[in-house]
C-alpha cells in the first residue's frame, strides 16, 4: 500500500531531555477494526538508550498509549522479540480508522504541567534523525511488512565541558595543532550556551598581549593550528568561560629541548559502550577516532562464530583497512582467544597486516595456542595475555611464549593484574558475590616477571563481550576504562606494531599521564646486559619524568617487585635521577629455570585523584665479573752490554785472563811428562 504520513512532534530533542513525545501517522487507506499497530523504540535497554516506556503506571510517569483522532483511547501489548530485552508494543483498533485520520502514539505522562519530571528520557548521545518504526498489519495475523519511520533528531544539551585536545609531547619551537572540543555533560559536541559566551585561551609562559578569545562555534569543536612553546617544560593549555567563569585545563604537555619520540593514545583492548564492535564496526572506529580522540585502536572481537561470524569478520576486516589512515588514526586488526584456563587462559591477538582470517578454537589448525602461534611469525602477530588474574580465566605464564607474548594487559576496566590486593594493588578484581570473579595470585605479572618472563604492559578498556558478558550487568567492582602510550616516531601501524614488539609502551587507569623512564639512557621495554655494559655491575643510572594529570601522590621506583625509591612531588610533575649502587650480584635474582642472575625495574605512577600508571619494565643481565687481570711490569731497558766492554774493563775480564795462564801453564807440564816417557 501507499506510504502513510508520519511525523513527530517535537521534530527536534535534546540529549537527556524529559518530555512528552508525539508520533502521528495518517493513514493513506483505510485500516479495518482489528489492525494491528507494532510500535518500535529502536532501544537496545542501555543506561544511554531512549528510555524504555511502561503501559501502565501508577503516577501515569513515563507511559506509552495511543490516541485515535475523534475516537478512542489505546493501550498497548508488550510484545517480546527474541534476541532482545526491549519489547516492542502492539495495539489493535477496535474499530476502523478512515484514510486521512491521524493515529498519535504518546511517550511521556498525561500531565502536560508536570513533563519535566515524569515524561519520557531521551537517549544520551546526540544523532541526526533518530528513526522510531511502526509496522501496520491490517489482517491482524502479525504478517507485518516494510516499517513507517519516524524520525528525531537528537542535539547537544547544555555546554558542561570543553575538552582539550593536545599532544602530550612537544618539541621546542616545533608546532602543533589543539581541538576544543565544546560538550555537554555526557560528551557530545554541543553549541547549547548564551550567545554572549565567550572564551579566554591561554597556557604557562603565554604573554599576557597574547591571549584569545573564541566564541561558541555551532559545530561544537574548533581547531588552533601553529601553536608552540619557547621553553622546555610541562605546559598545560587553560580555557576560562567568561560568561560562568569555568576553568579547564588540558592534560600535561611535556615539551623537550630536542627531538624525540612521540607518544600516542590507544586501546587494544576494549568496546565502546555507544556502538558495538561487531555490528557497528564503522560508527565503533568513528567514535574512538573523533569523539575519544584517539590516534589507535585494535579491534577485538571474540573468536567464537555465535558472536563474530564470518560476514561480520569479512566487514571489520574491511573497515579496520579503510579507517586505517597514516598520521592520523592507526586501526589494528584483532580478535580474543580464550583458551583453556591456568595454561592458555584469555589472549587478545593483534595482527600486523589486512585480511588475516579470524582464528577459531573449533578449527583444528588453531585449537590450542601453540598451533595458532605457528601460523604467524612473531612480526606478525602480538598475543596479549589479559585478566591474568581472574579466577575464571587464569593464566600463569608457565607456558611462556616469549616471541608472540611481547606485552601483557596489566590494567582493564573490570581490575588490575599487576599484584594482589594485600600487596597494595588499589584496582583489584573483585565481586561481593560468591558466583563473581575474584582475584588470584596465581596470574599475578609481578610474580611472571620474577620467574623471568619479560612483557611491556598495555592497559584495556571497558568490555562487556565473550567472558565479560556475565560481568556487566552484576555486581562486579568496575573502574575506568585504561588507556595505552606508545612511544615511536610516527602514527603508522608498523611503527605502533613495532613499539609494541620492542615494549616501548606503558599502561594508565584511563589519564593520559605522560610517563619516561630510562636506565643508563636506555628506554622502558629494553633488556640490557652487563656483557656489554660492565659498569652496571656496580652503579646503575635510572632516570625519567612524569606529568601528570592531576597532583602527584607518589612515584615508586619498583626493582624485581620491591620499592626500592619513592619520589614525592608537591605539583603534577616530576623529574627525578637515581643511581642504584648496590652490587648487582646482591641486587639481582635468579631465574628458577635457568639460574640466570637479572633485575628488573619499572615506574609505579600514583596520583591524588586515584589514578595510576605503570612503565614497561628494563632488565639487566647480571654476566659473571671477567677474572682481574694481573699487571705485569715491563722490563727495564738497559745499555748495549758490548758496547760497556769496550768502554771500561770489567773485573770479569781479569778473572778470564788468570783462567787462560793457568791452562797454558797446566799444556806446558804436560809436554813436560811426555818427554819423560820416552
Amino acid at each position: 500500500m501507499r506510504r502513510s504520513i508520519c511525523f513527530t512532534e517535537p521534530t527536534a530533542a535534546i540529549a537527556g531531555e524529559r518530555k512528552t513525545w508525539r508520533f502521528i501517522v495518517t493513514p493513506s487507506v483505510s485500516l479495518p477494526k482489528g489492525t494491528l499497530l507494532k510500535f518500535d523504540i529502536g532501544s537496545r535497554g542501555r543506561i544511554i538508550d531512549w528510555e524504555v516506556p511502561q503501559t501502565a503506571s501508577k503516577n501515569n510517569a513515563n507511559m506509552i498509549w495511543a490516541e485515535i483522532e475523534g475516537g478512542k483511547t489505546l493501550t498497548p501489548k508488550a510484545v517480546e522479540i527474541p534476541n532482545s530485552i526491549v519489547p516492542h508494543f502492539e495495539f489493535v483498533l477496535p474499530s476502523e480508522v478512515s484514510a486521512g485520520r491521524k493515529i498519535t502514539i504518546f511517550m511521556g505522562t498525561p500531565h502536560v504541567e508536570k513533563e519535566a519530571k515524569l515524561g519520557n528520557l531521551t537517549q544520551l548521545t546526540i544523532q541526526r534523525r533518530r528513526p522510531f518504526y511502526l509496522y501496520i498489519d491490517p489482517t491482524g495475523k502479525r504478517q507485518y511488512t516494510d516499517p513507517e519511520i519516524f524520525s528525531v533528531d537528537i542535539k547537544g544539551n547544555e555546554l558542561h565541558t570543553i575538552r582539550i585536545l593536545a599532544p602530550s609531547i612537544a618539541v621546542k619551537n616545533k608546532r602543533f595543532d589543539v581541538i576544543l572540543r565544546f560538550e555537554d555533560r555526557f560528551g557530545n559536541l554541543t553549541n547549547n550556551a548564551p550567545e554572549d559566551t565567550l572564551i579566554e585561551f591561554t597556557h604557562e609562559n603565554l604573554r599576557d598581549s597574547l591571549k584569545w578569545r573564541l566564541f561558541l562555534p555551532e559545530t561544537g569543536f574548533i581547531a588552533l593550528p601553529n601553536l608552540y612553546f619557547n621553553e622546555p617544560g610541562v605546559y598545560s593549555i587553560l580555557l576560562k568561560n567568561l560568561k560562568s567563569g569555568q576553568e579547564f585545563r588540558s592534560g600535561p604537555i611535556k615539551c623537550f629541548a630536542t627531538e624525540t619520540k612521540n607518544l600516542f593514545w590507544g586501546t587494544l583492548h576494549g568496546e565502546s559502550e555507544r556502538f558495538d564492535s561487531g555490528e557497528n564496526i564503522e560508527n565503533c572506529l568513528r567514535h574512538f577516532r573523533d569523539e575519544k580522540s584517539m590516534n589507535f585502536f585494535g579491534c577485538s572481537v571474540p573468536e567464537s562464530a555465535e558472536e563474530t561470524s564470518n560476514e561480520t569478520w569479512k566487514k571489520i576486516c574491511e573497515q579496520i583497512t579503510e579507517f586505517d589512515e597514516d598520521d592520523r588514526f592507526c586501526a589494528l586488526l584483532g580478535q580474543q582467544f580464550c583458551g583453556d584456563p591456568s595454561s592458555e587462559g584469555l589472549r587478545v591477538m593483534i595482527y600486523n597486516k589486512d585480511e588475516r582470517p579470524i582464528l577459531r578454537r573449533k578449527d583444528a589448525r588453531c585449537s590450542t595456542l601453540k598451533k595458532a602461534y605457528k601460523l604467524f611469525s612473531p612480526k606478525e602477530l602480538i598475543s596479549i595475555p589479559s585478566f591474568s588474574m581472574s579466577n575464571s580465566h587464569p593464566f600463569d605464564f608457565s607456558d611462556f611464549t616469549p616471541e608472540h607474548e611481547r606485552v601483557a594487559e596489566i590494567y582493564n576496566a573490570w581490575g588490575c593484574s599487576e599484584r594482589t590486593a594485600k600487596e597494595g594493588n588499589l584496582f583489584p578484581i573483585r565481586s561481593p558475590s560468591k558466583k563473581g570473579v575474584q582475584e588470584t595470585a596465581e596470574g599475578s605479572l609481578l610474580k611472571a616477571l620474577i620467574k623471568n618472563r619479560r612483557f611491556g604492559f598495555v592497559a584495556g578498556g571497558l568490555d562487556d563481550r565473550s567472558i565479560f558478558g556475565a560481568l556487566y550487568d552484576t555486581e562486579q567492582k568496575q573502574y575506568p576504562p585504561g588507556l595505552t602510550g606508545v612511544l615511536c616516531d610516527r602514527l603508522t601501524r608498523q611503527n605502533i606494531f613495532d613499539a609494541l614488539y620492542n615494549r616501548h609502551c606503558y599502561a594508565t587507569t584511563g589519564e593520559r599521564i605522560v610517563v619516561g623512564l630510562f636506565l643508563a639512557g636506555s628506554p622502558m621495554g629494553t633488556e640490557l646486559s652487563t656483557g656489554t655494559k660492565p659498569g652496571l655491575h656496580i652503579n646503575r643510572h635510572l632516570s625519567g619524568f612524569v606529568a601528570g594529570t592531576a597532583p602527584l601522590k607518589k612515584v615508586e621506583l619498583v626493582r624485581n617487585g620491591e620499592v626500592i625509591q619513592t619520589f614525592h612531588s608537591e605539583t603534577n610533575f616530576l623529574d627525578f635521577a637515581y643511581d642504584d649502587m648496590i652490587d648487582l650480584t646482591k641486587a639481582s635474582i635468579k631465574a628458577p629455570e635457568t639460574g640466570m642472575l637479572f633485575a628488573f625495574y619499572y615506574l609505579r605512577v600514583i596520583q591524588a585523584d586515584g589514578h595510576m600508571a605503570w612503565s614497561s619494565p628494563i632488565w639487566v643481565d647480571c654476566l659473571p665479573k671477567p677474572p682481574k687481570k694481573v699487571a705485569v711490569k715491563p722490563p727495564v731497558k738497559t745499555k748495549d752490554v758490548r758496547v760497556v766492554k769496550k768502554a771500561l774493563p770489567s773485573f770479569d775480564d781479569e778473572d778470564d785472563d788468570e783462567e787462560e795462564k793457568d791452562e797454558e801453564e797446566e799444556e806446558d807440564d804436560d809436554d813436560a811428562d811426555d818427554e819423560d816417557d820416552f
